[in-house]
């Protein structure tokens, strides 16, 4: 599934690549690739790319994509980690049908790989400690040192190799590395370690083994095992590439294509899972789902829709170059979204009693409502309207500017669905000078928002019946970062730092119509000239609404392209 909105998925040079490939008859012109995430965090938006490039080439060139969890560090790695995961692919419309893989299901025959690399003479027990392996590295000017214990016999290298699995030796006492050249140009081929001795429960072996292989030593593997034509990684794996094309070419196995392509790195957020559960670990966010952070479960408890994210993947494109997309273009992908899905209601954050002096005082009129232009089919409703109303406290001013066009003493403005009304007195609270109640007069002829004289007020206000209104608390949401690249810092300058304590504004005193009052959780809405809306799944319950912005009504998208700013 990569078309949304029956839009043809952008030409890329990946698919070129699989096309040729397909063309010219390679791998038996199969498509085959997966989505190897390791279960060390939750997914964040640039995950949801690869997930897009995975499982959309697999469909679109009638292959295959498999769901595998690369489990190779059992201190990081959970089930709710794995079940997150699950939850988030499936969430954007992807499906691994029963291609659901661990690489901790081949422990064992990467053990045996090992082994066969021990008796060809390329991988031996190394009893450097960690620190010591790294210092004899080298440089990138400097060739790498040999291993004291590099030339033991292939024997010996297999008794301590069988030694080591059963658990004779303490915590990183040893370990197994590729026999490989410590003067390689590329370091990461100087005698890289393949296993480590460590004990360490895993989630889903347990204690079986205290020999665990190393990321690098497993991924390539693994993706042969699976018979996976395209390894499609980021790029920073460019350079990892030689080491796994050496180790399949040794072990004489079927080899995939690797292809590497830029990682997304979106503006005022971070993408490094590190980092992301940091933010958890300090409290700084709410959890993992925070609507602030770039984790698709946050994202969709902000309102986010799996098309927006399936669009916004397609558009960012696949390419060579790192490059920062700024997140106006995340937000226009929704918005564009919502519109055409959300109902519309009225709500008032920041309420201003206003009191109709000319309506009768115990009327109440159902008013019809349209509940989304964009959608004919979506019908009306009826929303209850009385003698004193809320509309936005920024709505009205005492004293307003020369463009400001909204209620202020002696204009009148139209009330969205509802009647003309015109400011004749304020009252103001005699200690603070404030204002907090308008008097106005309402024109019965002018119900629906019509004038049958012609007039047409320059401001549409929205408004709630203040006897109908319905408590709720609505959170503003702003980036979480306030610098546009947050990971390029000045010299001793803290990530941290940078967080923006704007970003998140509470407002409990917010009036609903009275329908938002059963809002289901997780259920979008566009308040009328406040933005995307939607009601928070871990919060908001049926009689006590509490709604998450998910986006302003403003495209700021747009603006940026028309300033020539939106090229990152």
């Amino acid at each position: 599934m990569t078309e949304t909105d029956d839009k043809k998925p952008r030409e890329n040079f990946i698919r070129d690549i699989v096309r040729e490939d397909r063309a010219a008859g390679r791998i038996e012109g199969r498509v085959h690739t997966r989505f190897p995430p390791e279960p060390n965090g939750y997914l964040h938006i640039g995950h949801a790319k690869s997930i897009c490039l995975n499982f959309g080439l697999a469909a679109d060139f009638d292959g295959l994509c498999n769901l595998r969890f690369d489990d190779t560090n059992p201190e990081t790695e959970s089930f709710e980690y794995v079940a997150s995961i699950k939850e988030d692919v499936r969430w954007l419309g992807f499906d691994w049908d029963d291609r659901e893989y661990y690489a901790s299901d081949y422990y064992e025959k990467l053990y045996e790989f090992a082994e066969i690399l021990i008796r060809k003479g390329k991988a031996y027990v190394c009893d450097l400690g960690a620190e010591d392996v790294t210092a004899t590295r080298g440089t990138l000017t400097r060739p790498g040192t040999d291993s004291p214990f590099r030339n033991r016999t292939v024997e010996e290298n297999l008794d301590l190799f069988r030694r080591m699995r059963a658990g004779e030796f303490p915590d990183g006492a040893k370990s197994l590395r590729a026999k490989i050249d410590m003067a390689h140009p590329n370091l990461l081929l100087r005698d890289p370690v393949m296993y480590r001795i460590r004990r360490a429960h895993h989630y889903r072996r347990g204690d079986a083994w205290c020999l665990y292989p190393t990321y690098d030593w497993a991924h390539g593997q693994s993706d042969s095992i699976e018979g996976i034509t395209h390894s499609i990684c980021t790029l920073e794996f460019e350079v990892h590439r030689p080491l796994y094309d050496w180790f399949l070419k040794e072990l004489g196995v079927f080899k995939p294509r690797q292809i590497e392509f830029a990682r997304l790195n979106l503006s005022h957020t971070v993408l490094s899972k590190r980092k992301l559960l940091l933010l958890v670990k300090e409290n700084r966010v709410d959890g993992w789902d925070d609507p602030r952070m770039p984790t698709i479960s946050g994202l969709r408890r902000r309102g986010y829709t799996p098309a927006a994210i399936r669009r916004f993947a397609d558009l960012i494109g696949v390419a060579k170059v790192p490059s920062i997309v700024d997140m106006p273009l995340l937000e226009s992908c929704v918005r564009e979204d919502l519109n055409k899905t959300s109902p519309r209601a009225m709500a008032v954050l920041r309420p201003l009693k206003i009191v109709l002096t000319n309506y009768p005082e115990d009327k109440v009129e159902m008013l019809e409502c349209v509940n989304n232009p964009e959608d004919p089919s979506a019908g009306s409703r009826a929303v209850p309207f009385s003698r004193t109303l809320y509309i936005e406290r920024e709505d009205f001013l005492e004293d307003p500017p020369k463009k400001f066009f909204r209620l202020s003493p002696g204009r009148e403005v139209r009330l969205r669905y509802a009647y003309f009304i015109t400011c004749r007195e304020v009252v103001k609270d005699p200690a603070t000078g404030g204002v907090v109640e308008v008097r106005c007069t309402y024109d019965p002829a002018t119900r629906g928002g019509d004038s049958p004289d012609g007039r047409s007020p320059k401001a549409t206000l929205h408004w709630v019946s203040a006897a109908h209104a319905v408590p709720a608390e609505v959170r503003l949401y702003d980036t979480l970062f306030t610098k546009r690249d947050p990971n390029e810092l000045e010299e001793g300058e803290d990530w941290l730092a940078n967080l923006n304590p704007k970003s998140l504004e509470a407002i409990s005193e917010a009036r609903l119509e009275p329908m938002l009052a059963e809002a289901a959780p997780g259920s979008r809405w566009q308040f009328e000239r406040m933005g995307y809306f939607v009601a928070d799944t871990k919060h908001s319950r049926p009689g006590a609404p509490v709604f998450n912005r998910t986006v302003t009504l403003r495209d700021v998208w747009t603006k940026l392209q028309k300033t020539g700013r939106a090229d990152g």
